[in-house]
C-alpha cells in the first residue's frame, strides 16, 4: 500500500504568493472565492487579515504571503481566498488562505516530489511538505495542516467556530410593555 502511493501521482491547486508557485492537495479545497471584504479582528496577527462571511459562517482568513514573510497580499482582479480543511486532531477546521493568483489544478507523479531542503535550525519549514517541478519552474507543496497549525490560527478557528452559536436568549424580567417603556 505504501509503494502504491508511493509511485502514484497527486492532484494539487496551485496558487502564487508573489512570484512563487506553491501548491497545496486539492483534496484540502473545500472552495476558491473572489477577494470580497475581510472585516479585521482586533489584536490577531498582521498575517490574520479577519474573517469572510462563507455562506452565513465566519471563516477565518490567514494572508499566506505574510504569513511566510513575503510581504502583504494586495487586492487585484486575481486576487482569490482559498477555503481549505484543516485537520488536528479529532477536529476539522475550515480557514481561508489568501493568495496572489490561483493558477490551475495540476498533478505530480508523488516519486518526482522532492523532500525540503534542509536549510539549518533557524530557518522554520515544516510546513512545506516537498518540492516539484512544474514545466521549468519550482513549486512547493505546501502541508495545509502545518501551514495552519500555530495556536494564534487554531485559537482562532476555535474562538469563529464559538461566535457562530447563536447568543442564548435573554429572559426579560417583566412583561413586553414594560421592556419598551
Amino acid at each position: 500500500m505504501a509503494q502504491d502511493a508511493q509511485y502514484g501521482s497527486q492532484r494539487f491547486l496551485t496558487l502564487t504568493l508573489g512570484d512563487e508557485l506553491f501548491a497545496i492537495d486539492i483534496f484540502s479545497v473545500r472552495e476558491i472565492l473572489d477577494y470580497t471584504d475581510i472585516t479585521r479582528i482586533p489584536q490577531t496577527p498582521e498575517y490574520m487579515r479577519g474573517v469572510v462571511n462563507v455562506r452565513g459562517s465566519a471563516v477565518p482568513v490567514v494572508d499566506l504571503r505574510m504569513k511566510f514573510g513575503l510581504g502583504q497580499v494586495e487586492r487585484t482582479l486575481n486576487t482569490r481566498i482559498v477555503i481549505v480543511e484543516i485537520k488536528k486532531d479529532d477536529t476539522l477546521s475550515v480557514m481561508g488562505a489568501l493568495a496572489d493568483s490561483v493558477k490551475e489544478v495540476l498533478e505530480l507523479e508523488t516519486d518526482r516530489i522532492d523532500p525540503p531542503p534542509r536549510m539549518g535550525a533557524a530557518v522554520r519549514a515544516d510546513f512545506i511538505r516537498g518540492i516539484g517541478k512544474h514545466g521549468e519552474r519550482f513549486l512547493l507543496v505546501l502541508d495545509v495542516d502545518k501551514v495552519f497549525s500555530s495556536d494564534e490560527v487554531q485559537d482562532l478557528s476555535r474562538m469563529m467556530g464559538d461566535a457562530t452559536q447563536p447568543p442564548p436568549e435573554a429572559t426579560p424580567t417583566g412583561s413586553d410593555e414594560d421592556f419598551f417603556r
